[in-house]
């Protein structure tokens, strides 16, 4: 029997669990013609060029990469010529509407934008996100607002993800599969 062709899927674990990773070996099985949208853009930090340069060196030359740390929704509704969108990650995605001071209505609003698009997209969409709710109570309220909304989001995009995988150790749990 034929494997099924891959829906919208989510990828969720901690940081360092081997999310990305996985993602982008699913991609990379199942699609001809990827497209990777990084919401971390090349800055000063050193180890962040570092670690960026490590994931593209991994995926090779025959991914698309669109940086886009904002407006996801815009990239989802644009035409292309992708058969899948890798966006990593939803996490950093969110902390860039965090430190463009958004309020928490206007970064809802984002998201309900960002699933729209979801669903909308030709192409099939895969997510990275990191789990932060699964560790201690932040001490300040910043931190928590993070939680909450990093939560909230996850929780919002995997409801209409046809797949939700967790990552643990580098291992695949899956939560979700319609």
């Amino acid at each position: 029997m034929p494997e099924k062709q891959p829906g919208t899927v989510l990828f969720l674990g901690g940081c360092r669990s081997g999310k990305s990773r996985l993602a982008e070996e699913f991609v990379a099985r199942h699609f001809r013609r990827p497209c990777y949208v990084a919401t971390m853009i090349k800055g000063p930090d050193p180890e962040l060029r570092e670690r960026i340069d490590m994931q593209q060196k991994r995926r090779g030359d025959s991914w698309h990469l669109i940086e886009e740390p904002r407006d996801l929704g815009r990239i989802l509704s644009s035409p292309h010529d992708f058969d899948v969108v890798l966006i990593d990650c939803l996490t950093l995605w969110l902390t860039n509407l965090l430190l463009a001071d958004l309020s928490d209505h206007d970064i809802h609003l984002e998201a309900d934008k960002f699933v729209q698009g979801i669903t909308a997209c030709p192409a099939t969409v895969v997510m990275v996100a990191n789990e932060v709710g699964l560790g201690i109570v932040p001490d300040a309220a910043l931190g928590r607002r993070f939680r909450d909304l990093a939560g909230w989001l996850n929780q919002q995009v995997a409801e209409v993800s046809q797949r939700v995988i967790f990552i643990a150790a580098g291992l695949p749990i899956i939560l979700k599969d319609e």
